[in-house]
């Protein structure tokens, strides 16, 4: 990879070019099984473009430049879409490669493979492939490796692609971006990371937000990486706390100076790969707010009330996603 530059689904810009960038949010997105209810939930291309341009012209309306799409490669990641809705709009979408947690994620593939002796390898084999030569023939390279772990713990499945990917980045620089399930295993994962070898200055630690211990924000953030607040909009269910408890968790956190280690997003799906899933009230209520323009016209209000700076903001949404991929 080419020093202060990062691949996006129209090929690389520099890092220095981003913009105002969103750094967790899924245009697609299934929980793997969705396969094989094609016959109800099926993927109309042309749909879910328009779909995806309209939601896309929806984060650009604020400012938005680039959004990182983290859907992993056994959840429906589907860059030629990703690609189409860039070409139609300007928006900078960076893809991932990577496989989700144990609970949710395709699991029987490399666990089999794993058995065999063989998985570990054969991860670092796609990862490099894809991060080298591009996704299957789509001749699009993603630029970050999505990794994720369990609530309260990395399991042995899971440490396989934290191992693999710690390798991958010493050899080609990309970053990694994570999942903690229900506000679990940040400061784990980080060291787990290191002690791989991984580089902490091209690590985010995602949804952290599932935590409202300040603390716990802190002994992550001692290993030098990256947080994110990315689930802004998701309450009472996986485990969320409220964004108004994330709200306080994350001003102490600027108030005490973290500006510069925090970044912000929804970790919205805007299309169900399969049938969409229909919530049951409470749930329905309390997820209303969870679509891509809640920070801006919800979050942001709410933080600068509180003192939240205009500078502060730009290092959470500009600053720092320039230099986390230079």
């Amino acid at each position: 990879m080419t020093k202060g530059m990062v691949e996006t689904v129209c090929g690389p810009v520099p890092a220095s070019e981003l913009g105002k960038t969103l750094i967790h949010e899924h245009f697609v997105f299934g929980y793997p099984g969705f396969q094989g209810d094609v016959t109800l939930g099926p993927l109309r291309f042309e749909e879910a473009l328009e779909a995806g341009v309209a939601i896309a012209q929806k984060m650009m309306a604020h400012g938005i430049q680039t959004v990182v799409d983290p859907t992993p490669n056994d959840c429906g990641r589907n860059p030629e879409l990703l690609r189409r809705i860039s070409e139609a709009t300007g928006l900078n979408i960076i893809c991932a490669t990577g496989y989700y947690y144990e609970g949710e994620g395709a699991t029987p593939y490399f666990k089999f493979r794993q058995l065999l002796g063989t998985a570990e390898e054969e991860i670092y084999d796609m990862f490099m492939a894809e991060i080298t030569n591009g996704i299957a023939d789509t001749g699009i390279k993603p630029g970050i490796i999505k990794l994720a772990s369990s609530k309260n713990r990395i399991t042995e499945y899971e440490k396989m692609f934290f191992r693999a990917a710690a390798r991958v980045q010493k050899e080609t620089g990309i970053v990694i971006i994570t999942h903690t399930q229900e506000g679990t295993m940040g400061p784990e994962q980080a060291a787990y990371l290191l002690e791989h070898g991984a580089d902490p200055q091209k690590i985010v630690i995602g949804h952290m937000c599932g935590n409202t211990d300040p603390e716990y924000h802190k002994k992550t953030l001692q290993y030098g990486v990256y947080i994110a607040f990315d689930r802004f909009g998701i309450q009472g269910m996986v485990g969320a706390p409220t964004d108004e408890e994330r709200i306080r968790t994350l001003l102490v956190l600027l108030r005490e100076g973290f500006a510069d280690k925090i970044m912000l997003a929804h970790d919205t799906v805007n299309i169900w790969l399969g049938r969409p899933p229909q919530l049951p009230e409470p749930f329905a209520a309390l997820m209303s707010n969870w679509h891509v323009e809640h920070v801006f016209q919800n979050i942001i209000p709410a933080l600068t009330k509180e003192g939240v700076t205009e500078e502060q903001l730009e290092q959470m949404f500009v600053k720092n996603p320039a230099t986390l991929f230079a």
